[in-house]
């Protein structure tokens, strides 16, 4: 009678170990499907910011046209990649938006009108407090994501892992030595 009841415990124990840890998988999804969404929120405002900007600076710079049209490209590509929600895809785009940003704002340098410019200075200081916030949600993102890989791979939180399909998922990660490492500078 002893073995059966050290069994049962054991069974007991075991079960309540899935639920727990199958409740932690679920805890680090949400977790991170909640930080991906911040991210979202802040690129979006970083691409309704973005025409704004170009219209005030196209007012006083209108034959700086490759500059333009590079951010509006731009511009596009990171929205359409943001489609995909794939964080490296989304990361290659991010990187090429950050560079055409830093080319229109070069543009901005050579007219003095416009930096005194009331519009020009609030949409700067927009884009710059909208940057700040990007990247401080990819760095929670990004720490959301490595819990959630350390649980898939450890063991043997792997085991439930593997009977659940939890997978790991894709850093938001800028590449090394591009314009968007850091956030667009906009001061003047």
């Amino acid at each position: 009678m002893t073995i059966l009841y050290i069994l049962l415990a054991v069974v007991v124990l075991i079960v309540f170990w899935a639920i727990v840890a199958y409740n932690r998988f679920i805890r680090f999804i949400n977790r991170t499907d909640e930080s991906w969404a911040d991210i979202d929120v802040q690129l979006k405002r970083r691409y309704d910011l973005i025409p704004n900007l170009v219209e005030t600076v196209k007012g006083y710079a209108a034959h700086e046209r490759e500059a333009f049209e590079n951010v509006t490209k731009a511009r596009a590509a990171a929205m359409g990649a943001e489609q995909s929600g794939n964080p490296t895809h989304i990361a290659k785009t991010e990187n090429m938006l950050a560079g055409a940003l830093k080319s229109l704002f070069a543009v901005a340098e050579a007219y003095p009108d416009l930096k005194a410019n009331q519009n020009f200075l609030e949409l700067q200081r927009e884009l710059s407090d909208t940057e700040n916030k990007i990247q401080a949600a990819r760095r929670f993102y990004n720490t959301n994501v490595r819990d959630l890989n350390t649980a898939v791979e450890v063991f043997p939180n792997n085991i439930i892992a593997g009977m659940f399909h939890f997978s790991k998922r894709d850093f938001f990660e800028l590449e090394e030595g591009s314009v968007a490492t850091e956030p667009v500078k906009v001061s003047f």
